[in-house]
Formats: structure tokens, sequence, C-alpha cells
């Protein structure tokens, strides 16, 4: 047995067991990847220069102002105004409440970028008003939970600027706009079937606002959709890099949320600064260890081996895309979503770009799948927030799910095989 091939043995099998005895993710993978390095006998200065060299990426600096710009709008009640105006635009039809839930995911998606503080802030309010309207309990956490994987396909979204640095610094700025057809047509299929669930179950009607009463609601949601305004104006009119346009948001929200709705206190600030670095915390060290790691898979040449076996199976690359979806919709059941788009894009880009996929083409594929993930169990970090807050079992939300992960599965289906979906607004912007 060669000494790659007991280097890839120690490899995974140190990674399994370390993850099988509850070790963090982080540490997991830090502690695999030094364990091959000393057998192979490689140099852990370059190890040690891969885990910072990770974070000296200019486009990561984005992170850190999207997670506070996220946590300040969740505290400082934007969503809860944001809500109320989705309720105003689209309330009126069957299920209007569950329609107006997936409207105000698309928009704090916008705000946020992230799935679980989407269900944390929306869900906590919806939820249970949800189930006071009539809703069933598992109807209410199926829209609520998947309905919140717009986070991280419309901008601004932390993990395509994760896959961005794991792909070698493509694009923050391309990979935005691409997502933002896809996340449209992603809302618009799961308020397809929310209505026919709806209509089905015979879900009651929203409640009807007066003209002042709307107009009212409209003006005072407006100053926090101006939030999405900076971020996607700034960045696709070329007034801000990603990164500028994150740091802005974080102080515009501020500003809002401290001395025009006056719901963020001292108080409240110190929570939001608290939770955001050890989100902070929590995110560059998994970006380091993974840096490690992909680079020991790079030295075993795992993605060239990959590619070459996938390759000799067949040179069909709807069927070859289909494989790595597979592999890709397993893992993120299994495993957080961060991490494997610093695992496995190491590994997969190439046998993409390898079959004709664009690299921001098969990003928003890859960060749809992966977002599918965050709702499935027995790991889907939504899931379990969407669960807890309506106190239901896992186990007995999983049939609700089932139509709204088709929709989602379709749309997939869609984008790997009309790649304009996602390639057609970044042509034409430019």
């Amino acid at each position: 047995m060669s000494a790659e091939v007991v280097g890839l043995i120690i490899l995974f099998a140190t990674l399994a067991i370390l993850m099988l005895i509850r070790i963090p993710i982080a540490f997991s993978l830090g502690i695999a990847s030094l364990m091959t390095a000393l057998f192979l006998d490689i140099n852990l200065f370059l190890l040690f220069q891969k885990m910072v060299i990770s974070l000296y990426n200019f486009g990561f600096l984005a992170v850190p102002f999207f997670i506070l710009a996220a946590s300040i709008m969740t505290e400082g009640g934007i969503s809860d105004k944001l809500m109320k105006f989705a309720d105003v635009l689209i309330g009126r039809i069957r299920g209007g409440t569950a329609m107006a839930n997936i409207v105000v995911s698309m928009f704090f998606g916008g705000i946020s970028g992230s799935s679980v503080a989407d269900v944390s802030s929306i869900g906590a309010l919806l939820i249970p008003a949800m189930e006071k309207e009539g809703y069933d309990k598992d109807y209410s956490v199926a829209v609520t939970v998947t309905s919140s994987v717009q986070g991280i396909i419309i901008p601004p979204s932390q993990n395509m600027i994760y896959y961005a640095i794991a792909a070698g610094g493509l694009s923050i700025s391309k990979l935005f706009i691409a997502g933002y057809i896809p996340g449209l047509l992603l809302g618009l299929a799961l308020m397809t079937v929310a209505y026919a669930v709806a209509k089905k179950r015979n879900y009651p009607i929203g409640k009807k606002y007066s003209f002042k009463e709307g107009l009212k609601i409209s003006f005072d949601s407006l100053l926090g959709l101006t939030t999405i305004f900076i971020i996607i104006g700034g960045i696709v009119g070329g007034i801000f890099t990603p990164t500028e346009s994150a740091g802005i948001a974080a102080i515009y929200g501020l500003i809002i949320t401290s001395f025009v709705y006056k719901t963020m206190t001292i108080k409240r600030f110190k929570k939001v600064l608290k939770g955001s670095l050890n989100s902070l915390a929590t995110i560059m060290a998994v970006i380091s260890m993974s840096s490690m790691f992909g680079y020991i898979l790079a030295y075993l040449k795992v993605p060239t081996m990959i590619s070459e076996f996938m390759l000799s199976l067949t040179d069909n690359p709807i069927l070859i895309m289909l494989m790595i979806n597979i592999v890709l919709l397993v893992a993120g059941m299994f495993m957080d979503m961060a991490v494997l788009i610093f695992m496995l894009t190491p590994i997969f880009l190439p046998v993409a770009t390898t079959i004709g996929y664009d690299p921001i083409h098969f990003g928003i594929i890859m960060i749809l799948n992966l977002g599918i993930g965050l709702c499935t169990p027995p790991v889907g970090n939504s899931l379990f927030v969407g669960c807890a807050i309506a106190k239901l079992p896992i186990e007995k939300s999983f049939k609700a799910f089932m139509p709204f992960y088709s929709a989602i599965a379709l749309l997939l289906i869609l984008l790997i095989i009309f790649p304009q979906i996602s390639l057609w607004l970044p042509s034409v912007i430019g």
C-alpha cells in the first residue's frame, strides 16, 4: 500500500472518529490534517502558512460586516416591520400569511444573508401567528424553514463569500449578481407550493388593510428596505465593493434602529456585538482549518482522482453534475454548510470546470444544493431552529416538508440544465 493511500486513510478516518466523538468540526479538520502531514513528512510551516493566508483575503472582510448587519437588523426589530409590509403586499389571498412569510424571507435574506438568522427572527414571530390563525404547526414550520433558503441565494450571502474564497478568489460581486434570479425563482416556486397546499387544506385568507393603514406600514418599512437597496444598488452600480456595502449596511442599520425606530438599546447592542464575535470566531476557525485540509487533499491529488473516476464512468456533463449533486445532497444532511463549501469546493470545482461548467454557475448550484441540507435531518440547523420555536418533534414535521423539498429540487435541476438562469444577469450587467 502506497504512502498516499495510507495518508488518505489517516486523513478521513481521523476526521470521522473525531466527529463521531463530537469534537468541534474546526478542530477535527485541523487535527486530521496535522496527523496526515506528520505521516507524509510535509513541512508543517507550509501547513500553518496556509492557515494564515486563507484569512488574508480582502473579500473575507465582508463577512464580519454582514454578520453584524444581520444581528443589528434582527435585534433591532426590522424583521417585524418587513413582515407587516409583506402581509400588506400579498396577505389577501388564500394562505396569505404563509405567502407573506415567504416574501419577508426574501426581503430579510437580502439583508442578513443567513438562513438561520431568518428562521430565528421571522419564525419567532410568524410560526406562532400562523398557528393562531388556524394553520397546521407542521405546515407553518415547513414554510418558514424552506423559505429561509432564499437567504443564502439572494445576496448578500455569507456562503457565497466562503465559496469565492474556497474557489481561489472568484468575483464576489459576480456571484452576488448571479444569485438574484435563482433566488426570486425559488421564492416563486415555494409560494406556488404554499398556495396549493393552503387551498387544499382551506387555510384562512389574510387580514385586509385599509389604504391608509397599508400606506403607513409601507412607509414605516421603507427605511429597513433601504438596506437592501444599499447593498444591491451599491454592488450592481459599481459604487461599492461587497466589503464596503456590508460596512455601510451595518452602519445604516445601527443608525435606523437606534435613532429612528429606537429599538436598539445599549444592552441589545452589547448582545449584538457578543453574538457577532462568537459567529466570526467560529467562521475564522473553520476557514483556517479547512484550508489546511484542502492543502492535504491537493497534496494527495484527491481532486484529480475524483475527476478521473467520474470521467471514466461517463462523459455526459449532466450525468456527472447529477453525481456531484447527489454527493453534495447527502453530505449536506450530515455536516455544516460552511465547512462543506471549504472542503468540497477544491474537490468538485475542478471536475465541474473540466466538463464545461462556469465556476460562478457551479457556485450557485452548490450553494442551493447545500441549502437543502439546512432544512433536512439529522443536522439541518434551520430545521432545528424552526422545530424548536414551534415545539414540534422533527419527525412529525417531515411529511409537510416534502412538497417544498420537491420545489427546491426542481429549481436545482433547472439550474443544472440551463446555465443562463444564473449567468444571464452577470453577463448583462458586465
